[in-house]
């Protein structure tokens, strides 16, 4: 585990960079298909997402950001893995809190856009489960990003301090 937290760092002054693009980057390498986005690289080739983090962390990363980037029920439902929703989940966190543990960085879950999401509509469970799985992984923190809507943005920090069990309240 590394010596010093997300809000300490921050409280320190200190800059804290999370490296992030897997989904460019794992498209741009041929394994992910453009379009649907999906990170199932994550079961199909887990120590080249494995190695990536590493080269983020070789390169400045202080946060090794697992890939559960789009990994929802909605996007996976889209390609026909929903089935395998939670163990992509998982092992994406695994695979990251390992890396993280081995270089003394810091390991966030990451939550996205849900892609469905209208004012109004019930897309918390989408959030919910992946906030969940995020703490059974041993997350530092959760990254909530590229929401085009302020609504889902707020239901998405809303979702981490119901569902975060005090992961949110530590930073």
């Amino acid at each position: 585990m590394p010596t010093k937290g997300l809000l300490e760092r921050m409280k320190d002054g200190e800059s804290v960079v999370v490296a992030e693009g897997y989904i460019f980057e794992f498209e741009r390498r041929g394994y992910l298909k453009a379009g649907s986005f999906v990170p199932e690289v994550v079961l199909d080739h887990p120590k080249l997402v494995k190695s990536l983090h590493e080269e983020f962390v070789h390169a400045g990363s202080d946060v090794v950001l697992a890939f559960t980037y789009y990994g929802h029920r909605e996007k996976l439902r889209l390609i026909g893995r929903e089935n395998e929703l939670e163990r992509i989940n998982m092992e994406a966190l695994r695979i990251a809190r390992e890396v993280a543990d081995q270089t003394g960085t810091l390991m966030a879950g990451n939550l996205c856009n849900s892609t469905i999401f209208k004012e109004d509509s019930d897309t918390d469970e989408i959030q919910q489960e992946q906030v969940e799985w995020a703490v059974k992984g041993h997350a530092d923190f959760i990254v909530g990003e590229t929401f085009s809507s302020f609504g889902e943005a707020m239901l998405c920090l809303e979702t981490i301090k119901q569902y975060g069990n005090g992961i949110f309240n530590e930073y």
